[in-house]
């Protein structure tokens, strides 16, 4: 048993779910979230011995957020994992985006994992971990095949919005911030194509988890590779 604590906000299917199963299968007492009803999740929490717990939120709306803060009175976790996010629209053009679609997108992905965050600083105990779900598709510098132009730019927002966050707030204390990289999944997300596993994306992240604590902010892949910005 490793005693730590953890909360995975989005964790009612995918890789947040999975993630939930792997860290508490390592030994770390999780909070797991979902926005509202999820049967997977409430399955896996029950078959867990005690090793996770759920809580409700959806990091769009931030009565929704003040009202999980409220409710983990007391509690404070060695991590911290924002995975909540969303893809977007199917159409993934600049040309017929609408204002509502691009603002919703940038919400869900950009802002609202960092407002998040924010909030749940003071619950990170000395020397524990911020870790937010970004992508490889976020990446200025990998970017030589276009695609996926909007949740690029989301994912892209998320990771330079991180850096403020680390400089302003989370540098100062110590704590380490972590953007993350699962890989091309296969999730709803990331169709059956995808060339990696849900079992070997969350034993990787759950590696550089654990290992990668040394105070700074760090862009990783799964597999504990450094990517460029």
């Amino acid at each position: 048993m490793t005693g730590k604590t953890a909360i995975i906000i989005g964790a009612s299917r995918g890789i947040g779910l999975a993630l939930a199963g792997e860290l508490a299968g390592r030994g770390w007492q999780v909070t797991a979230t979902a926005r509202g009803d999820a049967p997977e999740l409430a399955s896996l929490a029950a078959a867990s011995n005690g090793g996770i717990t759920l809580a409700t939120v959806d990091i769009d709306d931030v009565a929704s957020c003040v009202a999980l803060d409220t409710a983990l009175t007391g509690k404070a976790f060695d991590l911290v994992f924002v995975n909540a996010g969303t893809y977007g629209p199917a159409h993934q053009s600049v040309d017929t985006v609408t204002a509502a679609e691009m603002g919703a997108l940038m919400m869900t992905n950009a802002i609202a994992p960092i407002r998040l965050a924010k909030r749940l600083l003071p619950r990170v105990k000395p020397g524990g971990t911020i870790a937010l779900m970004s992508s490889i598709l976020g990446s200025v510098a990998l970017n030589d095949m276009g695609t996926t132009a909007l949740y690029r730019a989301s994912k892209a927002g998320l990771n330079i919005i991180a850096r403020g966050f680390f400089v302003e707030q989370i540098k100062p204390l110590g704590l380490t911030l972590l953007n993350l990289h699962p890989g091309w999944v296969k999730t709803d997300m990331g169709g059956p194509q995808a060339p990696v596993e849900i079992a070997d994306s969350v034993r990787g992240l759950a590696d550089v988890l654990e290992a990668l604590r040394d105070g700074g902010h760090h862009y990783r892949d799964y597999q504990g590779n450094a990517l460029p910005w």
